[in-house]
């Protein structure tokens, strides 16, 4: 087999694993997410990440005890957000919101957010794969 050959067919192997690996590691919401694990946490934003395919909020919740712990709430990708009125300097570091969302199944403190809520009622709906985060009612839910 002539070299060139060789290469071509080993640049295609390895393209074909990359989009194969791509395609696994992304999730649906039950893969990843428990509905019967609901949060509602209240905290201070530490880190927000407007990346593709998802976007993150990080913030710290305090607990009864008084200890802190950080969550990671994971929302939709960058254009859903800003399409929802988020912008970069809407949500700065330091902003105290609410997230509805659910807890991942892995019980670590990371979830997928439907909304978050800034304290003065304004909402906004994080476009993620969670029932709810597209700003309509979940198909199952009743009225």
């Amino acid at each position: 087999m002539p070299r060139a050959s060789i290469l071509v067919c080993t640049a295609l192997a390895t393209a074909s694993s990359l989009v194969a690996t791509s395609t696994l590691a992304h999730h649906s919401f039950a893969a990843a997410f428990d509905e019967s694990r609901p949060l509602n946490l209240q905290g201070v934003v530490t880190k927000v990440e407007l990346v593709n395919p998802h976007s993150w909020i990080w913030m710290d919740v305090t607990n009864e005890d008084g200890t802190v712990t950080n969550w990671g709430l994971e929302g939709g990708p960058p254009v859903n957000l800003f399409r929802n009125g988020l912008t970069k300097d809407s949500l700065p570091i330091g902003s105290e919101i609410r997230v509805f969302g659910y807890q991942a199944k892995t019980g670590e403190n990371k979830g997928v957010g439907v909304f978050f809520e800034y304290l003065d009622g304004r909402k906004v709906f994080m476009g993620g794969s969670a029932p709810g985060a597209d700003g309509n009612p979940p198909a199952n839910s009743r009225d």
